[in-house]
Formats: structure tokens, sequence, C-alpha cells
């Protein structure tokens, strides 16, 4: 509960399975964990991981934190944006879908209060930044570790903004080690300690860092990879739900599991 609060406002966009895989790592009364996703187009706002989360320090609202409803199976077919995304299956050990999002959580795209480091705020939102054209995500829960919840979306673009998306994430990293604050609908939060992190893909280059976000005087550690293949780019974030001090990380079996539906997509 204390890393749902921290990252209620810090995280607009992540895993929502926050409400309904952050205490065990077993579906309870045969029903599945209620990580949460969503898809967006220019135009709407959506998030995979606000879906479970209200205000700062407050509890998620939706799917089985409520007990009012259940995880909502990702569509099959579609899009090409939507045949590359994850869904129910695709994953042994993880529990996959894509409920729409809580109305109460923040829209948008959070603003860093330091101008090199709004990459990074951007990470974090609807989107990973303005210029995707279309945006599906998808929440994921692990059956296999106690509280790891992953927020996995991906996103269309121009290859050149895909390009240039990945170039401006690696020059944030560098520039940010020490942290940044930002803001969104008027509620603010602290990423500390950026680092880079050493992650394989199997993508045409990628990006990956671990930071730790801050707010209401909780802290909850994220591990993020983002990864360009071609015109497409996967975001991956992953946190512990349950606390403690271990790192997550995002696990490379849903990494490349990703990657290989956007590949097989084209």
């Amino acid at each position: 509960m204390k890393a749902r609060t921290a990252t209620a406002v810090l995280l607009p966009a992540l895993l929502s399975a926050m409400v309904g895989c952050g205490s065990t790592n077993t579906p309870a009364s045969g029903k599945s964990p209620d990580p949460k996703g969503s898809a967006s187009t220019p135009g709407q706002s959506a998030s995979a991981g606000s879906a479970g989360t209200g205000a700062p320090g407050s509890a998620g609202t939706g799917g089985a934190a409520s007990g009012t409803g259940g995880a909502t199976a990702p569509k099959q077919g579609g899009s090409r944006l939507e045949r590359s995304a994850l869904a129910q299956g695709d994953l042994a050990g993880y529990q996959i879908s894509a409920n729409g999002k809580n109305p109460n959580a923040p829209d948008g795209q959070p603003q860093a209060d330091r101008k090199a480091c709004q990459p990074l705020a951007d990470i974090m939102g609807d989107k990973p930044d303005p210029a995707a054209r279309e945006t599906v995500n998808r929440g994921i829960g692990s059956q296999k570790q106690m509280g790891l919840a992953v927020s996995a979306s991906v996103s269309s673009y121009a290859e050149s903004d895909a390009k240039a998306l990945i170039a401006r994430l690696k020059d944030a990293v560098a520039a940010c080690a020490t942290g940044f604050t930002a803001t969104v609908e008027k509620q603010s939060g602290a990423y500390r300690e950026v680092k880079a992190a050493d992650y394989e893909t199997g993508g045409d280059e990628s990006v990956s860092w671990t930071t730790t976000a801050a707010a209401e005087g909780v802290t909850a550690q994220v591990h993020l990879v983002v990864v360009r293949q071609g015109d497409t780019v996967v975001r991956l974030m992953a946190l512990n739900v349950a606390g403690g001090r271990q790192t997550p990380q995002v696990p490379h079996e849903v990494a490349d599991k990703q990657l290989q539906k956007v590949r097989a997509a084209r």
C-alpha cells in the first residue's frame, strides 16, 4: 500500500497491477490479479498505471481493489498496435489485462521542473512522449515473484521520431542523475537517483534506468526499459508493490515476448 501511495501521482502510466497483485503471488478465490491497462490515440488520454490508483495518499479504487470488477482481457486482432500488445496467455505465470483507467487518477503528461528531465517525466505519463501517434497499454502481474508489477506499452511513431525519443532519453538519464520533480494535475512528487542500468534487449536500440519515486514521505524503486523496434517503441516499467528493499527488474521473458509480438505484427 505504501508503494502504491508513492506512485499514485508520480507514475500515472505505471503498473496498475498495483491494485491486484500487490499482496500475493497467487490469485485468490480463483480470480486473477487485476493489473490495469488501456489504449490511447491522439486526442484521448489513457493510462495503464493510473487505472488502479487514485490521488496521492489514497488507495486504488478500481477492479480487484474495490471488489466491483475483474480483469478485462486485452483485445484480440484489431490494429497492428493492438496485435503487438501482450495478451493473457502469452506469458506463463503472469496475468495480463487491459481495463480502463480509474477516472480518479491524474491524466496527461507530468511536467518536470528541469527541461533536461522532461523526457523522463513524459515516459511516466499517458504515452511515452507527445510525438506518439497511438499507444496501447497493458498491466502485468507476476504470479512468480510476490509483488512484482510491470507496465508494458507499445507506441507507434514516425521512425525518425522514435529514434529521436531514444536519443533524448539517453541524454536525460545522463543529465538528471541527481533527480527532478514532476507535476501532473497540480500534484507533485520527486524522482531521485536516476541511474543508467545495463539491460540486454533484442530491439534496434534501447535505454534502461532505475529511479526512486518519492511522495507522501514514502519511496518506491522503479526500473524502466524503453526499446525501439523500427517505428514502434516499447515501454516497460517494473515496481515491487510489496515494498521492501529488493530492487525490481523488468523480467527478460516479458521484454523478449513483447518484442517478439511487435516483430510478428509487422
